[in-house]
């Protein structure tokens, strides 16, 4: 009985340690089932005392008194099975725990496996992923994971219409340095649980650094520009909405998300949290003298911020758009055969983060995560005791004011941005 006890709080510790990433993991249950079903006592024991930012092995070592040899070893045997984040840049690897979302939940269902109980493990996922205090822990803020893209067919061919590579799924995968492709980890899981839609499996699409660390360790195989713009062509012909890292540079990877499966996507419809994929900087706008009154347009909408008014006969049905929650994303001007709708740029700007460093920090001091951030090695004494500090820190009305205020928010951003990458070396050029 005692070994038991022993055995379960090592996956609670592994719990409280994936609770401090920027995303989150609640406590509950069911998370712990998952745990024990992914790693075993010493591997999460092992798991627990990794940072979550990339380290390199050699300092890692030094850390955890250990041989490197033997800890790249095992660090890489749990990360082929998607539970370590495994880079290697100049010939150097660098080790990471990576959150529940985006992380070893998408690690796990990337791919067909035998090695674990995959349909148990989506039984777990669905249940934990779906609790709103998970929803609500993950998306909690205004500076979010993910962004959707503005399918290029749908904006106005007339005029000037200036739309940046970075916004363009085409134009991320023409110059991404590597490219993988992987199975929807929604779909998959949902497929598990007899519950998938009939869109396209093998569909995520994986970019840069995150495409050779992915194809490395077996999650993706490598495809060519041509093999993935045509991926693209076929989600986008199926009515599926791309969505992609919301940064401006080294984006890692593309997703084409469906309505009934994508966890963003019913983190929106399920628990009305509409920031939980920002919004492109497009938004669809309707002629109601040409809208036909279909319905198409409403039954695509991945998010339903559209819906159809004016059938008491008097009046002739037409859809109406709310553009606060619409994505941007124009998959319902793809199907609209009236031309009633067209993309046009929002009036307001929408903040979009330059690299991962800089969204990183963003979401550290909205979250209140900021101590967890730059106190990131947990078998440290002396970085547990000053992160119990700058927690009481940020809890301070002082410093909420601060925070509060633009300009030395954003200050504040630029200065740990430049430390983070500072603090990162070499690796800091995959990053940006």
């Amino acid at each position: 009985m005692g070994h038991m006890a022993n055995l379960d709080r090592r996956y609670e510790l592994l719990g409280r340690r994936l609770d401090r990433h920027l995303t989150g993991a609640p406590d509950s249950p069911l998370l712990l089932q998952i745990l024990g079903l992914l790693f075993s006592p010493e591997e999460a024991d092992l798991a627990r005392r990794l940072p979550s930012r990339p380290t390199p092995a050699g300092r890692l070592a030094r850390q955890l008194g250990m041989a490197q040899d033997e800890l790249v070893a095992r660090l890489g045997e749990l990360a082929s099975r998607g539970l370590v984040v495994d880079l290697e840049h100049e010939g150097i690897r660098y080790f990471c725990l990576p959150p529940v979302v985006v992380g070893f939940y998408e690690f796990t269902f990337m791919r067909t496996r035998d090695d674990i109980p995959q349909t148990e493990l989506a039984r777990l996922f669905d249940q934990y992923l779906s609790q709103e205090d998970f929803a609500r822990e993950v998306f909690q803020g205004p500076t979010e994971i993910a962004r959707a893209l503005v399918r290029e067919e749908a904006l106005p061919a007339e005029g000037h219409t200036e739309i940046l590579d970075w916004e363009r799924a085409t134009g991320l995968i023409r110059s991404a340095s590597a490219l993988g492709v992987s199975l929807c980890a929604c779909r998959h899981k949902a497929a598990h649980l007899a519950k998938a839609c009939r869109h396209l499996q093998e569909c995520c699409l994986s970019l840069n650094w995150a495409a050779d660390m992915l194809i490395r360790t077996g999650h993706a195989k490598p495809v060519s520009v041509d093999e993935a713009l045509g991926i693209l062509d076929q989600c986008k012909r199926a009515g599926l909405a791309q969505t992609a890292d919301n940064v401006q540079r080294g984006v890692t990877y593309i997703c084409n998300c469906c309505r009934c499966c994508c966890g963003l996507v019913q983190a929106i419809r399920q628990f009305g949290l509409r920031g939980a994929i920002v919004s492109s900087a497009w938004t669809a706008r309707f002629d109601r003298s040409r809208c036909q009154g279909c319905g198409r347009c409403a039954e695509v909408c991945p998010v339903a911020a559209i819906h159809l008014n004016g059938s008491d006969g008097q009046q002739q049905r037409h859809a109406i758009c709310d553009e606060q929650l619409c994505l941007g994303c124009g998959v319902c001007a793809a199907v609209c055969r009236g031309g009633a709708i067209r993309m046009e740029r929002r009036p307001r700007r929408i903040y979009y983060p330059e690299t991962i460093f800089d969204r990183t920090v963003q979401m550290a001091i909205e979250r209140g995560k900021l101590s967890d951030l730059i106190f990131d090695e947990p078998q440290r004494l002396s970085h547990r005791a000053l992160g119990r500090i700058f927690r009481l820190v940020e809890k301070s009305s002082w410093y909420r004011r601060a925070m509060a205020v633009g300009p030395l928010r954003s200050a504040f951003l630029e200065l740990l941005a430049r430390g983070a990458k500072t603090a990162a070396g070499r690796l800091r050029e995959v990053f940006q």
